[in-house]
């Protein structure tokens, strides 16, 4: 009993301490460095916001990753917690790092750019960090290598409007922090990582809300890609539920659910662009949030509605993972039917911007 309270006094008391330091990082940024992460005012890219801001959001996430991994220690008395894993997602999260704050000065080229996502996915996979759904290892890794690239460019592109990439993170972190605490692992550095980033992103969405402030950048939404892509793999695909079952259609939907939001929005911008002869690399304003958007939803209510979409899929999860033991082909049928709906839902409005 005295433990749990000591981890709840700890756990709480960082969590409000990296807000605020959050909060106050991003005020310096914005403060000093109005004109640091500008890119070039002639460059082609087609953005949403007409305004040029400081795109700084993503070093307050990687430096609060930095003093969680360093904090654990302090805390907690480990002999050492730098083992393989977290060693591996240290180096990709920090790769993923650069290649964002080297695409926010000099916009990399898209080749260059997956080159460096598939290194960051090699360096996870090759440290243990893999989904295991498969017999075959082989069929593992592709999978895995795939995931953690595509869910890279899945957040970059959904950081297109206002708060979105904020709050669909802090769903999927509150989300695994939850399956942490219904499987009574909560005593790991993983925890305190997920609490830090998720307390960046809280501290950021001050000045991220629209009107915003500041923009995440990609050095932003690539490092968050990675990380949200390796604690998926941890925490979503090779997690069981309470009953310690690892079922692989349940997991799946877990994810699936999980990540509903960036991979509609990017299956969606992908086939329409396909459609239409254009490339997937180059942005544009044809994301399922622009789509409300030109419909008349204001952009302060997007953000609601992407907030609200994604509590009900946590919710759903925690009926997933909690409720339902006896898991079968009806269970699947129905959360199928959700996914195909909210798919249906975020993917109409953008056909109608196609055809006008």
């Amino acid at each position: 009993m005295k433990h749990n309270i000591y981890l709840l006094i700890i756990y709480s008391s960082y969590f409000l301490g990296t807000v605020l330091l959050s909060f106050l990082i991003n005020g310096l940024f914005l403060k000093f460095a109005s004109n640091l992460g500008i890119r070039n005012t002639s460059e082609t890219v087609i953005r949403w916001s007409p305004q040029s801001k400081p795109s700084l959001g993503g070093i307050s996430f990687y430096l609060i990753f930095l003093i969680s991994i360093t904090s654990y220690s302090i805390f907690f008395e480990q002999t050492t917690i730098l083992n393989k894993q977290i060693l591996g997602m240290l180096a990709a999260c920090t790769l993923a790092f650069l290649l964002g704050l080297s695409d926010d000065a000099y916009n990399t080229k898209p080749m260059l750019k997956l080159t460096i996502q598939i290194c960051c996915a090699l360096i996870l996979v090759s440290t243990g960090t893999y989904i295991s759904i498969f017999s075959n290892n082989y069929f593992n890794y592709a999978l895995s290598l795939f995931w953690i690239v595509a869910l890279m460019n899945s957040i970059n592109m959904l950081d297109n409007m206002d708060a979105i990439t904020t709050i669909v993170s802090i769903t999927i972190i509150m989300s695994a922090l939850f399956i942490i605490y219904i499987n009574k692992s909560g005593h790991t550095i993983n925890t305190i990582i997920l609490i830090g980033v998720m307390a960046a992103l809280i501290g950021f969405l001050f000045y991220n809300w629209h009107p915003s402030k500041i923009f995440m950048g990609d050095t932003g939404s690539q490092f968050l890609g990675l990380f949200l892509a390796a604690m998926g793999i941890k925490y979503f695909w090779n997690t069981p539920d309470v009953n310690g079952n690892l079922i692989q259609s349940k997991q799946f939907f877990v994810t699936i659910l999980t990540f509903a939001i960036p991979i509609i929005d990017t299956t969606a911008v992908v086939l329409n662009r396909l459609r239409s002869g254009k490339s997937p690399f180059i942005g544009g304003k044809d994301h399922t949030t622009h789509s409300f958007f030109f419909i008349g939803v204001t952009e302060k209510r997007i953000a609601l509605l992407y907030a609200g979409i994604a509590f009900v899929s946590m919710l759903f999860n925690y009926l997933i993972i909690t409720y339902i033991q006896d898991w079968s082909y009806v269970h699947i049928i129905l959360f199928s039917i959700y996914f195909l709906l909210l798919f249906r839902f975020l993917y109409l409005p953008t056909l109608r911007n196609i055809k006008k």
